[in-house]
């Protein structure tokens, strides 16, 4: 007996080559186009092929439409039942703890309700996911990352500089850097769930996305971008001042971190200032790999001289690895190893 094919809608075709079309049931009806995101990615994560429609004429996936009708989702009939079930296992976990106004379960964990929730959407959005999706509409959360970072950069040193006033510019400068490193932030994203809730690409998702503390650092600066968008500095200062709390009152009770756990970039800049010599200017050197597992190489320079390179999944990463064997490399020259000649750094003061 010949194998039956399966073409692209996938439909079967039987012996005489017929086709059979597959029946589709709708399973979520929403004018959520947040909800309506989630759920496809959670079903396409599952292998669940979903179709979408809309009553907005001339619609392109996803949709800004809430006010204005409905979205629906629909699959296969025979996966129909382990779709809903899908959903309604996410439904019921994401119910657990959530305002009775409907709030999505998001939103209540950052105490913002979003006015415009495509922010939102965006800033879970890894690039991965909108490079796979056809209709060009879809955009990532790299230009909110890039945001985020900077309102949560001043925001903390905000609080530095008001509750730290007896701290020196060194020790502030520790303290920032052990706030808002990556194992910091992907930490609180963890609290937040937001690995539960990133829109990643079919390739990202099977290489254990969602885990992945790089992925969950950059939707943490990137979740503070929207929230800054969307509410403004205040709305923003506010999410961050109740989210590092905990992490300020520990620094007011045990003090920052030993230097064996700082960053890399900072112990760089405090070792060069300590010697008068340039902070350190970081140079996106290029990149590797396809678009959803790229490999950054990044220069770090002291004046003008290039002095170390430094590669990772990330730009930030690329550059704190740059900066780790930049000190390795400009210690060991101090003690003697003629990999860099310090008196030749442009900009140093003299001895």
């Amino acid at each position: 007996m010949a194998p039956r094919r399966t073409d692209r809608t996938g439909g079967r075709r039987g012996r005489g080559g017929s086709r059979r079309v597959s029946t589709l049931a709708v399973v979520l009806r929403t004018q959520s186009d947040v909800e309506a995101n989630i759920a496809r990615a959670l079903l396409e994560t599952h292998g669940i092929r979903v179709l979408i429609s809309s009553d907005v004429p001339h619609a392109v996936f996803p949709l800004a439409i809430d006010g204005l009708g409905e979205v629906r989702l629909s699959v296969r009939a025979d996966e129909a039942e382990h779709a809903t079930r899908l959903l309604g296992d996410y439904r019921a976990a994401a119910a657990e703890g959530a305002p009775r106004n409907g709030v999505p379960v998001l939103e209540a964990r950052l105490g913002h309700p979003f006015t415009d929730r495509d922010l939102l959407v965006r800033a879970l959005t890894h690039r991965s996911r909108a490079h796979e999706d056809d209709s060009g509409g879809v955009d990532d959360n790299e230009s909110l990352e890039f945001l985020g970072d900077a309102v949560l950069g001043l925001v903390i040193a905000d609080r530095l500089f008001r509750e730290f006033p007896h701290y020196d510019e060194g020790r502030k400068s520790k303290a920032r850097a052990q706030l808002v490193s990556a194992a910091t932030l992907a930490g609180l994203g963890d609290d937040l769930r937001l690995g539960d809730h990133l829109l990643l690409g079919r390739g990202e998702e099977k290489t254990g996305g969602r885990r992945k503390r790089s992925l969950i650092a950059d939707a943490f600066e990137a979740v503070v971008g929207a929230i800054y968008l969307d509410g403004g500095h205040e709305a923003a200062a506010a999410f961050i001042e109740r989210t590092f709390r905990p992490l300020l009152e520990r620094i007011r009770k045990d003090g920052v971190s030993p230097a064996g756990t700082r960053d890399h970039k900072s112990a760089l800049q405090e070792w060069l200032q300590a010697r008068s010599l340039p902070l350190p200017v970081y140079r996106l050197a290029g990149a590797t790999g396809p678009d959803h597992r790229k490999e950054f190489v990044a220069d770090v320079l002291v004046g003008d001289r290039p002095v170390a390179s430094g590669s990772g999944p990330t730009k930030k990463e690329a550059e704190r690895e740059a900066a780790r064997q930049a000190l390795a490399v400009l210690v060991a020259d101090a003690q003697g190893t003629p990999s860099v000649d310090l008196d030749e750094v442009p900009g140093r003061a003299p001895q």
